[in-house]
Order: structure tokens, then C-alpha cells, then sequence
């Protein structure tokens, strides 16, 4: 009898315990759970990422990238501990699930990029370009609004007339270094991950809630380019200006976040 089940197993292998697999399972679900809930929650409601604006940004990324990959090995230890004699059955749930999550971004890239060449066609028949401004374009438009097109060398940066009467010559200057730094920065693509989270997981409250903190920051670190070519004061007047009109830009949903307040915060310190 032995004899048999030693020749039953292949020569080298490596066998792990079932009771092993059960726990890497637990313990997978665990660390995804905790990256889904608590950890982003409490993350949203820190004050310290008004401070540290780039650390809390890459923690947001792990927390994205660690929660997926974590419910991606919970669910292929979870489907070898319940099929342990069906290796190839096993992990069917686990890459259902990354290509589902896989998809919702490649549809996404499509979507956005698709939505930007038409945005792009439109401003070039609605806009004028800017008489002294490289790369900005003028939409005749009395609501105070600006925004960034991120397109790669057709990037440009929207201003509405509106907002033009409002300005002086330093709140422009800090409008379009603002908006600038998104583009140079590529801003657009952080965004885009987590709104292919969203898409992919739109009765997951966290999902909505990281995007709207992303969007968020990412306004803190336009600012903070910003602020090495106007005053404080003066950005904070032009953020003021271009609030006015309720709207704060393309591809940027920050209106529900309280980092919005925290924004005025760092520029009176």
C-alpha cells in the first residue's frame, strides 16, 4: 500500500497540505476583506493625506492592487481546497474574476479615449485658441470653468470666457499651471484605474469612494505645481473663481469628498 502511494505521486513534486491551502485561503480573504472596508474607510477619513498627498495616492494604489490580487488568490486557494482532485476545475473563479476585472479597464480605456477624440473635435470647432497661451483653447462660455484635455501631444487646456473676465494676470498663471500639471503629470491615468474599478464594482461603495478620493488628491498635487509659480493666496482666489461655476473640470469628481475643504486648508498654512 506504500509502495502504491508513493507511486502514485510524480517524482519532485511539491504537495501542500490541504490544511495549508485552507489557510492561505482564510488568510487571503481576510487581507481583501480588510482592503475592501476598514482600510479604505479609515484611509478617506485620515487628515494626514492633505499633507502627504503623493504617499496617500501610492497608498490608494496598493490598496486597489493588494485588494485584487488578494480576492484573486482567495478565490483560487478557496477553489483548490474545495476541488483537490480537479486542479484544472480549481481556478476557474479566481480567473473569471481577473478577467472580468481585466475587461472593465480595457473597456474603459476604449470609452475614455473614444470620449476624448470627440471632446477634442468638438473644442476645435466651439474654442478659439488662446491669443498668448500655447496649447489653451477659449470656449465661449460666461459660466467660470476650466479643464484639461489629456491627449498626449494634442493635450490642451479649456478655459471658459467667463472665467477670463474673472482672472488677473496671476490667478491665470495659477489656473493654467494647475491645469498643466495634470497633463505633465498624467493625472488621467491614475484616474482611469480607478474609474475602471468603479465601473467594474458600481454596488461597491468603496470603489466610488476611492475614485472621488484619487480625484481629489490629484487636484492637491496640481496645486502644489502651482504654487512654486504664484502665491498661495493668489491659487486659492483662482480655485475660488473657477468653483464659481460648479464646475471644477473634466474628469474630476471631487465634489463629494471632504478633501475639497482640505484643498484651502494647506494653502492658508
Amino acid at each position: 500500500m506504500l509502495l502504491v502511494a508513493m507511486d502514485a505521486a510524480p517524482t519532485g513534486a511539491l504537495v501542500i497540505p490541504h490544511g495549508v491551502i485552507i489557510v492561505g485561503a482564510a488568510v487571503f480573504g481576510v487581507v481583501a476583506l480588510a482592503l475592501a472596508w476598514p482600510v479604505p474607510v479609515a484611509l478617506s477619513r485620515a487628515t494626514w493625506p492633505m499633507r502627504a498627498p503623493v504617499m496617500a495616492l501610492l497608498l490608494w494604489q496598493v490598496i486597489g492592487l493588494a485588494g485584487g490580487l488578494s480576492m484573486i488568490g482567495a478565490l483560487a486557494l478557496a477553489g483548490y481546497a474545495a476541488l483537490p482532485q480537479h486542479p484544472w476545475l480549481a481556478p476557474i473563479a479566481a480567473v473569471v474574476f481577473a478577467a472580468y476585472l481585466l475587461t472593465h479597464l480595457a473597456v474603459t480605456i476604449v470609452q475614455v479615449t473614444r470620449l476624448r477624440h470627440r471632446h477634442l473635435a468638438l473644442l476645435e470647432m466651439l474654442t478659439s485658441p488662446h491669443p498668448t497661451r500655447a496649447r489653451t483653447r477659449v470656449i465661449d462660455q460666461a459660466v467660470p470653468m476650466a479643464y484639461c484635455l489629456p491627449r498626449g501631444a494634442s493635450s490642451v487646456t479649456v478655459l471658459s470666457q467667463g472665467l477670463l473676465d474673472r482672472l488677473d494676470a496671476d490667478e491665470l498663471v495659477a489656473v493654467i499651471a494647475h491645469e498643466r500639471a495634470h497633463v505633465e503629470q498624467r493625472h488621467d491615468l491614475l484616474l482611469l484605474a480607478f474609474r475602471a474599478w468603479r465601473s467594474a464594482l458600481p454596488w461597491f461603495p468603496i470603489a466610488a469612494r476611492a475614485e472621488v478620493e484619487v480625484a481629489a488628491l490629484v487636484e492637491m498635487l496640481a496645486d502644489d505645481h502651482a504654487r512654486h509659480e504664484v502665491h498661495d493666496e493668489v491659487l486659492a482666489r483662482a480655485i475660488l473663481q473657477v468653483g464659481a461655476g460648479g464646475a471644477p473640470g473634466a474628469d474630476q469628481p471631487v465634489s463629494g469628498s471632504m478633501r475639497v475643504s482640505d484643498r484651502f486648508r494647506r494653502l492658508a498654512h
